[in-house]
């Protein structure tokens, strides 16, 4: 409640909690403030920074290029507007891009840096983290709004579903 209350009083337009285990990321929350939503997410595959072979060149603070792929259905296209608020509107000249990209069900995380060798050319160089993301519930409220209605909530039952496509 304290935390989220004094992010609201300095005029944060959003909150993540990344939670861990061991040592290892396995959860993220994105909160929309001041009213939400509030996105969780589980975390698989994650490769941190420090961990990338060969390890990451020195990252640009400028703004990212989005890129937000196969968010079809109108979850996935909440799920994309919840992320995309999270970043700020790039300069043309920015040369980091984010991707998140939907693949049944899970959203790939990647961070580059692009440079343009030749005119005809584009290289992509990773400088990480990189993680899969698995959403299991929207919740309309914020974090310490614990009787906030829920939008959405993986059930059991849909993790066999093959066919059906959520995002």
């Amino acid at each position: 409640d304290e935390l989220m209350e004094s992010c609201r009083q300095s005029e944060f337009t959003d909150v993540i909690v990344v939670q861990e285990t061991r040592g290892e990321p396995d959860g993220l929350v994105v909160c929309h403030l001041p009213l939400g939503p509030c996105a969780y997410f589980s975390i698989h595959n994650a490769v941190m920074r420090h961990d990338l072979d060969p390890p990451a060149a020195p990252m640009s603070e400028a703004y990212p290029h989005l890129i937000l792929n196969n968010f079809e259905t109108s979850l996935g296209k909440r799920v994309g507007n919840i992320l995309k608020c999270l970043f700020p509107v790039p300069r043309a000249d920015s040369k980091r891009v984010v991707t998140f990209s939907n693949d049944n069900d899970f959203i790939s995380f990647r961070h580059h840096m692009y440079s343009k060798p030749t005119h005809d050319s584009v290289t992509l160089h990773e400088v990480g983290p990189r993680f899969e993301l698995r959403l299991y519930q929207i919740r309309l409220g914020t974090m310490e709004q614990k009787e906030a209605d829920n939008e959405y909530v993986l059930r059991p039952y849909q993790n066999t579903a093959k066919k059906r496509k959520m995002l």
